[in-house]
C-alpha cells in the first residue's frame, strides 16, 4: 500500500477512501508543494480526528466541525423566514437528538429542513456532521450533512411527551403535561439594549416530580391567567440549569395551554420532627396559626414583605416564613398546605423555622368544596397524616373531643369543658395547643403568643365559647 492508504487504514474514520484521497490531493495543491502526500494525509487525518466526538457530551462551542451518531428524540415544526435581499423564503427545522451521553438540538435548513420534517420520526438514528454554535436555546449544531443509519444502535429511549423525570440539561422542543402547583407574579427588567423584558415563574408537577417553569416576555403574562390545581400542557420549552437545578423555560416560540386531563402529583414530604438545620426539604401540614403580612426596608432602600404561618403534622409543628410574593398567598386556618424547597433555619427562641423563598412553592391542598383532594390525601400519607387530625373533613378548625380522664376537663357534647394549652394564635379565634390537641376559642381576652392559659366554657361544633380565661 502507498502512504495515503497506510494513513487511511490507521485513521479508522467514518469517511470513504475516495473522499479522503481527494482531500489529500487538495491539501498538497493548497500547500504549493510544501507537503508531500504522506504529510498531507497525516494533516487530513488529524483534522478528521478532531471532527469525531465520542458523544454528544463532547460537543463544545468553538469546534469547527463535528461528526457524531445520535437518535432523534423530537422533531419540531418547520419555520419560514425572509432572507435579506432575496426573493425566496428560508426554512429551518430544529430536531432534538441524543445518545447515551446527552442531548442536543441540531438545526436543518431550507430543502433539507422541509424533507426532514416529512420523513424523520422519533427513534431514527442519524449520522450528523455540522458546526457547533450558540443558538436560541443554548448550544446546537448547524447541520452541513445528515444521513440515516438504519443499522446503527443508540441506547436511549425516544421521548415524544416528556415527564418531569425525563428532563435533561439542553433538552429543547419539550412538550410536558403537568399540574400547576404554584404561580408567581410578572416582573420586569431592563436589557442591555435599553428595552424592557418581562419574566414570571410557576411550578408544575406530575407523577414523577416537579419543575420550576420560567416564562419570558409575552409568555410571562400567561401566569396571570393560570391557577394552582389546573392542568396545563407546555409546548416547545427548553431546559436550563439554575443554582444546580433544572428549569423549563418557555419563550415566544412556546405555548402554555390549559387542558382537561387529570394530572396526579404526589409530594414526598419530610416529617417535621425529622427536620434539621440547613435542610432544604418539602413539608406538609395543617395550618394552626396565621399572622398578618408585614413590610420592611432592605439595605438597598427597596421594600420587602413577609408573613408567618405555623403548620402541624403528626410529629410536630413549625413556623414557616413566606417571603416576597408568597406572603400574599391566601392561606387560612385549617388549610392543608405543602411547602416545597423550604430552607430550615434558626428561628425565634432557638426553634427551627422554615423559610419559603423564591425557589419554594406553596400549594393549598383543598378542593373547592373544602374536602381533601387526592393530592391532600397523598400528603397526609407522606407526612404522617400531616397533623391534620385536628381538622374535620370540611376544613374547619375543629377541636378534638375532650379527654375522658378529666385532665383537660370532661363534659358531654355541647357541655362546659376546661382546656389548658399554649396560645399558638392570638386573634379571632384564639387557638390553643397542649402538645397533643388543638382548640379554637372565642374570647375577648387579650392573649399573647406563647402564653399558657386555661379556658372554661361551652364547646359547640369544635369551638369553645370561653366564659373564663385564667
Amino acid at each position: 500500500m502507498g502512504a495515503i492508504e497506510d494513513v487511511y487504514e490507521d485513521l479508522d474514520a467514518d469517511v470513504p477512501f475516495e473522499e479522503f484521497e481527494a482531500a489529500v490531493e487538495q491539501k498538497v495543491e493548497d500547500m504549493g508543494g510544501l507537503a508531500d502526500e504522506e504529510t498531507a494525509a497525516m494533516l487530513i487525518a488529524h483534522e478528521l480526528r478532531d471532527e469525531e466526538v465520542n458523544g454528544v457530551a463532547d460537543i463544545e462551542p468553538g469546534m469547527d466541525e463535528v461528526k457524531f451518531l445520535a437518535k432523534v428524540m423530537t422533531v419540531g415544526e418547520v419555520r419560514t423566514f425572509e432572507r435579506d435581499g432575496e426573493d425566496e423564503d428560508g426554512h429551518v427545522l430544529n430536531v432534538e437528538v441524543a445518545d447515551e451521553s446527552g442531548r442536543i438540538t441540531v438545526s436543518l435548513w431550507d430543502n433539507v429542513a422541509v424533507d426532514a420534517k416529512e420523513h424523520l420520526s422519533p427513534g431514527d438514528v442519524l449520522r450528523i456532521m455540522g458546526r457547533p454554535k450558540e443558538g436560541y436555546s443554548g448550544l446546537e449544531v448547524a447541520v452541513d450533512k445528515v444521513e440515516p443509519d438504519d443499522d446503527a444502535e443508540v441506547n436511549v429511549e425516544a421521548v415524544e411527551q416528556y415527564r418531569v423525570e425525563d428532563l435533561t440539561m439542553g433538552a429543547s422542543d419539550v412538550d410536558l403535561l403537568g399540574k400547576v402547583l404554584d404561580v408567581d407574579t410578572v416582573r420586569t427588567f431592563d436589557r442591555d439594549d435599553g428595552s424592557e423584558g418581562k419574566v414570571s415563574n410557576m411550578t408544575v408537577g406530575d407523577e414523577t416530580g416537579r419543575v420550576r417553569v420560567t416564562m419570558w416576555d409575552e409568555m410571562a403574562d400567561r401566569v396571570e391567567e393560570l391557577e394552582a390545581g389546573r392542568s396545563v400542557e407546555i409546548v416547545d420549552g427548553y431546559v436550563r440549569e439554575r443554582d444546580g437545578s433544572l428549569e423549563l423555560h418557555v419563550g415566544s416560540r412556546g405555548a402554555i395551554d390549559e387542558v382537561d386531563e387529570d394530572v396526579e402529583y404526589v409530594p414526598e414530604t419530610t416529617d417535621i420532627a425529622d427536620l434539621e438545620l440547613d435542610d432544604v426539604v418539602d413539608i406538609a401540614g395543617g395550618v394552626i396559626e396565621t399572622s398578618e403580612k408585614r413590610t420592611f426596608d432592605r439595605d438597598d432602600g427597596s421594600q420587602g414583605q413577609v408573613r408567618n404561618v405555623r403548620i402541624k403534622d403528626d410529629t410536630g409543628e413549625i413556623r414557616v416564613a413566606l417571603w416576597g410574593d408568597k406572603a400574599d398567598r391566601d392561606i387560612d386556618l385549617a388549610d392543608r398546605v405543602v411547602f416545597t424547597d423550604v430552607e430550615i433555619q434558626d428561628g425565634w427562641q432557638d426553634d427551627l423555622e422554615a423559610s419559603a423563598g423564591w425557589r419554594s412553592s406553596v400549594s393549598v391542598l383543598e378542593d373547592a368544596a373544602g374536602g381533601a383532594s387526592a393530592a391532600g390525601d397523598a400528603a397526609d400519607r407522606d407526612a404522617g397524616q400531616g397533623g391534620l387530625d385536628s381538622f374535620d373533613a370540611g376544613g374547619t378548625a375543629a377541636a378534638a373531643t375532650a379527654e375522658a380522664d378529666g385532665a383537660d376537663g370532661d363534659a358531654d357534647e355541647g357541655g362546659v369543658v376546661e382546656f389548658t394549652g399554649t396560645v399558638v394564635q392570638a386573634g379571632d379565634p384564639v387557638v390553643l395547643d397542649d402538645g397533643t390537641q388543638t382548640r379554637s376559642v372565642n374570647t375577648s381576652a387579650k392573649l399573647r403568643l406563647g402564653e399558657e392559659v386555661t379556658v372554661r366554657g361551652v364547646e359547640s361544633d369544635g369551638t369553645i365559647d370561653a366564659d373564663d380565661v385564667f
